[in-house]
């Protein structure tokens, strides 16, 4: 896909979670408008995948940890001397309800949603603010509803919405803009798992059937690809956007506008 008109060739962006999935669309997407690209996560050899192909900058760091952000940081100054776009994509598990979720488990589930982008945004800021930066928080559709068993992960989406508010409405006389998108179902790496779990305990055909029927109730009856997603993150995180802070963006397919109890009379009238 060729790109043109370009708001962000040039800038520094810095892409937590991008080695797979959202993440490692999102950066694609940065990388092919002219924008320096540094990746960040836990595993080396996605992040080392992703930067051989779109020429980004990989850094091996847990966005959770302040040690770890601190030298990312370093590493992105002295590479590029500024940063004018973070997103914060990093994310993790936390699918269990509260009554099976253990002590080490709810930390977990904090840390890896939640503390990921807390923790960079704090260290990133004084940096975002010499440039008037943008921030972009990828949060859930979780981050709006609850999913069945998913205390953890419903909790940390729902915060990161709160954090996005708190972020936009004291550092936006700064100049920094802090913006949140909220994905439903995405064709990912661990969107696949779940189907694949949902193909065996519902006894259906096929990862393909699963996708169909979480999708089923959606207008757009279909999940997003992972470059919709990167779509709407390079918006928030250009000067396109450039009046707008403390937003949510739904990117979920018209997820969020369905009337659920009304379902029974759309499949009554087929």
């Amino acid at each position: 896909m060729a790109y043109t008109g370009s708001h962000v060739d040039g800038h520094v962006v810095v892409v937590t979670g991008g080695g797979t999935g959202i993440g490692a669309a999102i950066a694609e997407r940065y990388a092919a408008e002219g924008a320096h690209v540094v990746i960040l996560g836990r595993r080396p050899g996605p992040l080392e995948a992703v930067a051989e192909e779109i020429g980004a900058l990989p850094l091996v760091a847990d966005a959770g940890d302040p040690a770890a952000v601190e030298a990312a940081l370093a590493a992105v100054l002295e590479r590029y001397g500024r940063v004018d776009t973070l997103v914060c994509n990093a994310g993790g598990p936390g699918f269990t309800s509260v009554g099976e979720t253990s002590d080490a488990g709810w930390a977990e589930a904090l840390h890896s949603n939640l503390t990921t982008s807390f923790a960079i945004v704090r260290g990133f800021l004084p940096a975002l603010i010499e440039t008037a930066g943008r921030i972009v928080i990828v949060s859930s559709l979780s981050g709006l509803f609850a999913g069945p068993s998913m205390a953890g992960y419903v909790t940390a989406k729902h915060a990161l919405i709160g954090l996005t508010k708190s972020l936009a409405r004291d550092y936006g006389r700064h100049g920094v803009r802090v913006n949140a998108v909220c994905p439903g179902w995405v064709r990912t790496p661990m969107a696949d798992e779940e189907m694949d779990e949902l193909v065996e305990g519902a006894g259906l055909p096929s990862r393909q059937g699963a996708y169909d029927a979480v999708t089923a109730d959606l207008p757009l009856r279909r999940p997003a690809a992972p470059a919709e997603i990167a779509a709407a993150v390079r918006f928030l995180g250009s000067d396109e956007s450039s009046y707008i802070t403390g937003a949510t963006l739904v990117v979920d397919g018209g997820a969020h506008i369905v009337d659920l109890p009304t379902l029974a009379f759309e499949k009554a009238r087929g």
